[in-house]
């Protein structure tokens, strides 16, 4: 009887252990939301630093890294000639870091900004992985084997020319699963700024939106308001909620961003919706709580990013914490406005240090605290209210390694988004990807 009841405690134990921990499929980890719920964290960062698990080789990127299934999935970019070179999908154990398989293809970085790697997270979903490169190669690979199921080509099969565009900063968004769905931002005419495939064939399903313009560099998210779900796609002419079944548009906000800078990933929250651009600033729309809508709530006065009067996004995709929105704005301030009316409630510095163009960091709650990476490859434990930015703890994290573009203290900046999962944080920069232990002692 003593024997049984032990088991059974231990089984309760380990059963409690195994919903503690939690993957991180996707770009800001499950339903995109920027949230980690794990429990058993540490409080502070060692005073030697993070205890580094292992680190594996890999070359340049943007792209932070996607885990589910006990199996690390990252990209990279290996320049051969000129510009030339390839692209590559890495799978590796989550437990040691060992390169389970890659798969590779060519790509020609000529005219791209920041030649430095792929941009967007793999998506991954259950047997599957969705890969998509700097220059609109989109892959389904074998979560298993790394063998491809199907591809697309944005450029070859739907007539992309990223070189027309006004700027030309390659493919960032990652394709999105819903259901049978793999919903991605491809840019083409006609109507195919947005087109959603069959996950497991690849065959077009529907497309929607005017690709005017060109798609942008924000992620698609779906969220839940006035009694439907909506895809919510931000690009550079309006933000836009579509059926994610059928494409079918329910509804538009025009906001013209300067540059085509639609980056940041839309914040949802309660029957508040938030985008923030670089030169344009925030808007915040109010979705309709019993119809399929939404209106502008309030935007920002100033259409320049060094007079700014509210949040001027770039990197850093705001959060919503209650009545009060939290973000990094044009020159690395971290602010505090409050979420009704956009009046600003505090700014600080301290996050990323220098006051410079494009400083930034990536936000993720746990709990009742933030964990940030800034770009100068630290990472921050913090807690943010009302009354100001509190930071409990700090440390080196990774070395940065992409250049800038502009004038840094540093000389290079990491702007790769981490994964948190099973209480250990993956981060890359373009020598290598690391799996650190958060685990409280």
């Amino acid at each position: 009887m003593r024997t049984s009841a032990a088991c059974a405690a231990a089984c309760l134990l380990l059963g409690a252990a195994a919903v503690e921990a939690e993957d991180w499929p996707e770009w800001r980890g499950p339903g995109r939301l920027g949230v980690w719920n794990e429990t058993g964290i540490l409080e502070r960062f060692p005073d030697g630093g993070l205890d580094v698990l292992w680190r594996t080789p890999i070359g340049g990127g943007y792209a932070g890294p996607a885990v589910a299934g006990g199996r690390v999935f990252v990209t990279d970019y290996v320049q051969q000639r000129g510009l030339r070179g390839v692209e590559r999908v890495w799978s590796l154990d989550e437990e040691s870091g060992r390169v389970l398989w890659m798969h590779e293809w060519e790509v020609n970085y000529a005219g791209l900004g920041y030649a430095v790697g792929p941009r967007a997270t793999p998506t991954v979903d259950g047997d599957r992985v969705y890969v998509l490169g700097a220059r609109g190669a989109l892959h389904c690979l074998d979560v298993e084997t790394g063998a491809v199921h199907w591809s697309k080509d944005f450029v070859e099969d739907y007539g992309v020319q990223p070189l027309a565009w006004a700027w030309d900063w390659g493919f960032a968004s990652a394709p999105l699963v819903d259901g049978e769905r793999l919903i991605s931002l491809v840019g083409a005419e006609p109507d195919a700024l947005v087109v959603a495939f069959d996950k497991l064939t690849g065959e077009e399903l529907w497309r929607s939106l005017s690709a005017g313009l060109e798609p942008g560099y924000s992620q698609p998210i779906i969220i839940s308001a006035g009694g439907a779900r909506q895809l919510v796609v931000w690009h550079p002419a309006a933000v836009s909620a579509l059926d994610p079944v059928t494409g079918e548009v329910y509804w538009e906000q025009p906001f013209d961003v300067a540059n085509t800078l639609s980056v940041a990933t839309p914040v949802h929250s309660g029957e508040r919706l938030l985008v923030s651009a670089f030169y344009n600033g925030s808007v915040m729309l109010g979705l309709d709580r019993d119809n399929i809508g939404a209106s502008v709530l309030w935007r920002g006065a100033s259409d320049n990013e060094i007079q700014t009067d509210g949040l001027h996004a770039l990197v850093t995709t705001p959060i919503i914490l209650g009545d009060y929105v939290y973000g990094i704005g044009s020159y690395g301030q971290m602010r505090c406005l409050h979420a009704a009316t956009g009046e600003r409630i505090w700014e600080t510095q301290q996050v990323v240090g220098e006051r410079v163009r494009w400083a930034s960091a990536q936000i993720v709650r746990n709990h009742d605290r933030v964990f940030i990476n800034n770009d100068r490859g630290e990472l921050i434990i913090a807690r943010l209210a009302p009354d100001g930015y509190h930071e409990l703890s700090r440390t080196q994290l990774i070395t940065p390694t992409s250049p800038p573009g502009n004038r840094r203290e540093l000389r290079a900046v990491n702007w790769s988004h981490p994964a948190y999962a099973n209480k250990r944080i993956y981060a890359r920069n373009d020598e290598e990807i690391i799996s650190a232990s958060l685990a409280a002692p």
